[in-house]
């Protein structure tokens, strides 16, 4: 775990240096075509359990969290947020989102030691606490920027079958399973497959 952590601080480190100038274009274009910041952060369950502020490009209109609950009754998915056409994303939100790019700030998070590169998602913290006791593997590890749920399908996965995901990754972590991942995520993103 160790040497994880060491390539996640490298490669965290590397990654900012590198997207920084984008990053900084990207927040301009964020606050110039929509009300609010240009960085929206969420509390998120991390490793234990322990709650942390997860960092993204900002993809929704202002006051998006508010509307959250009467968007759940028209969810797909029971067990978390999931449609089809979410109208809280706004027009650059789609783009991003489509692109992963609005997942850049979360390089952020790695270099803390809240995330690692490769990991189970983190989920915000209600549906965490939804989360059953056979699943609870999945917070043993650091979450991850991208991960098994990410190459398989993200949100055209259920939840449920995203939880065993997490569960088989935890069960068989290793530095050439994250490379692997890392490899699969390059086409996951060109492709946008699964992006809502």
């Amino acid at each position: 775990m160790r040497t994880k952590r060491a390539i996640d601080l490298v490669g965290g480190t590397l990654g900012l240096v590198l997207v920084a100038p984008l990053l900084l274009v990207l927040a301009l274009v964020v606050c110039a075509t929509s009300l609010g910041a240009p960085l929206f952060g969420q509390r998120r369950a991390g490793r234990g359990g322990r709650e942390f502020t997860m960092w993204k490009l900002r993809t929704m209109v202002a006051g998006a969290d508010r509307m959250r609950p009467v968007l759940l009754a028209q969810s797909r998915d029971a067990d978390w947020l999931d449609l089809a056409d979410d109208p809280r994303v706004t027009l650059l939100g789609r783009l991003l989102r489509r692109t992963s790019l609005d997942e850049l700030p979360q390089l952020f998070n790695v270099v803390r030691g809240d995330m690692s590169l490769v990991g189970p998602r983190p989920l915000p913290v209600e549906e965490h606490a939804r989360i059953p006791d056979w699943a609870q593997a999945r917070v043993r590890l650091r979450p991850g920027i991208t991960g098994l749920w990410q190459v398989e399908g993200r949100a055209s996965v259920s939840f449920q079958a995203m939880l065993l995901l997490d569960c088989e990754y935890v069960g068989r972590v290793s530095l050439p399973t994250d490379l692997t991942i890392l490899l699969r995520t390059v086409p996951a993103v060109l492709t946008g497959k699964g992006t809502n």
